[in-house]
């Protein structure tokens, strides 16, 4: 207490709140004293008459862990706890003593602050830059696994790991029809080879769903702290932004069991509704694993990551440059199981075959028996929500990637599909009925027919065939089909 250096006076105030002390925990029966009453206590008759130095005395004794932790006791200890001296202290003992390497615009940023008093700086400045600080060494450290290509998919094999250890997480903020607004820890997620599946139970918690008005997207990196039972500070970055009373209009309706009712918003994005009550019984996006780190963490609260544009090199030799050397992986799965997985090389298309507007892509030829390709298992989408769960026929999860000669990403698809019954052809192949499986956005069409074999009790896929807009290859080819 001398080296602090107290006022005279704060020994008196000292020595009395020990005498409160002492009478309070004697007033007290032997089996009500514990370590709850006491804190309780001693914080009420003791810290509550400490001048402020002594606490900050104490607190830096504290990690970043625990000083974090007693920010969450009270506002006197919030405010004490975001003192810039305890962080600017943490700081130099984790970034600049132990040589950790921080990014150049850190370096640039502690630069322009060496003329500035750490008091001098708003409350919690330091906090702030240790957290930033924290996340931007992590993220040098785990970006190297991101340049680990897969030769099937042409994306990142490691993206999950990665994920995981950023500690990245996504929140869903609702909004309804009279402005209240509010935020939903994810209830589950599911990643596959090359999608991740995020889902949001309702629980009550979330509005009816006429009443929606808009739905956000934000991925959050926390940062690694040891603190149980508290929210860990992060970072949000939009990701999506939706008007759902627009979206509504034309919401498709992929499916339905007993309980509830899937309604297709956009693709990637479904809403289940309980059929008997309107309600929302969960909410469910599909994200395709492309940039998917960079879109989960480097954009901003309120604005989302921008891609760079990249484009291949320009060939005005080949005629027919941006209609072939196309590879297709693609995946069927549900939320327990993948049902089918293939890729597909050269693929091509001739100027002379593109028709309205589409370039055709075949990786599956109806007329080639050996193409034909049977499924792992039936085309399902299970659900779960709370205590209650069930399982939607004719409807499951597709994953498209696309790359254009180069082995880059070129069109990029996850979303929910159904299946429709066709009038079924002259075949003298395949008995069975037939089914359709046709997905369609602003990028192209999947069209991928089935046939059900009663006597095998499955599914085989006969035919695959890719469109893509004449207007998207323009755009990355530089061309003018």
């Amino acid at each position: 207490l001398v080296t602090c250096g107290p006022s005279p006076p704060f020994f008196q105030t000292f020595r009395n709140a020990i005498n409160d002390l002492k009478q309070n925990l004697c007033m007290l029966s032997a089996a009500n004293v514990n370590w709850c009453h006491f804190l309780v206590v001693m914080f009420n008759y003791l810290f509550r008459r400490m001048p402020s130095e002594i606490l900050i005395k104490i607190l830096s004794y504290l990690d970043a862990s625990a000083l974090f932790s007693i920010s969450h006791v009270n506002k006197l200890f919030y405010q004490l706890a975001n003192d810039n001296a305890l962080w600017n202290k943490i700081y130099i003992a984790e970034f600049v003593r132990s040589k950790k390497q921080k990014p150049k615009c850190i370096d640039e940023l502690l630069l322009k602050m060496a003329t500035v008093e750490v008091q001098d700086l708003p409350a919690g400045y330091w906090k702030w830059l240790c957290f930033r600080t924290a996340a931007a060494c992590d993220m040098n450290k785990w970006k190297r696994h991101l340049e680990l290509i897969s030769c099937h998919t042409g994306l990142p094999s490691q993206t999950e790991r990665v994920l995981r250890n950023l500690h990245v997480t996504w929140e869903l903020t609702v909004s309804d029809k009279s402005g209240q607004e509010g935020t939903h820890e994810l209830s589950w997620s599911l990643f596959c080879e090359t999608s991740v599946t995020l889902c949001w139970s309702g629980g009550g918690g979330l509005p009816n769903y006429q009443q929606f008005s808009t739905l956000q997207l934000h991925g959050v990196r926390r940062i690694a702290l040891n603190c149980p039972g508290l929210k860990k500070p992060g970072c949000r970055s939009l990701m999506l932004k939706l008007d759902v009373q627009t979206l509504t209009k034309s919401a498709q309706v992929i499916g339905q069991d007993q309980l509830v009712e899937l309604k297709l918003l956009q693709p990637g994005i479904i809403i289940g509704v309980w059929r008997d009550q309107r309600s929302v019984a969960f909410v469910m996006f599909i994200l395709h694993v492309h940039r998917l780190v960079e879109r989960s963490i480097r954009g901003s609260s309120d604005c989302p990551y921008v891609e760079p544009t990249i484009k291949p090199p320009f060939d005005d030799i080949d005629p027919e440059y941006g209609l072939h050397g196309y590879q297709l992986h693609i995946v069927l799965h549900d939320t327990v199981r993948e049902i089918m997985s293939g890729s597909f090389s050269q693929l091509f298309c001739r100027r002379t075959q593109i028709c309205d507007g589409l370039i055709q892509l075949t990786a599956i030829s109806r007329t080639d028996l050996s193409q034909h390709t049977p499924l792992s298992g039936n085309i399902t989408l299970p659900w779960r929500c709370d205590a209650l769960q069930g399982t939607v026929q004719n409807c499951c999860i597709m994953n498209l990637t696309l790359l254009d000669e180069f082995k880059k990403p070129f069109w990029c698809v996850s979303s929910p599909v159904s299946t429709e019954q066709e009038k079924t052809p002259v075949s003298y192949d395949y008995d069975g009925e037939h089914f359709l499986i046709h997905y369609q956005d602003s990028g192209g069409q999947v069209k991928m027919r089935l046939v059900w074999m009663e006597e095998q009790r499955q599914f085989f896929l006969i035919s695959l065939v890719v469109y893509v807009t004449v207007r998207k290859v323009n755009k990355h080819f530089s061309r003018d089909y």
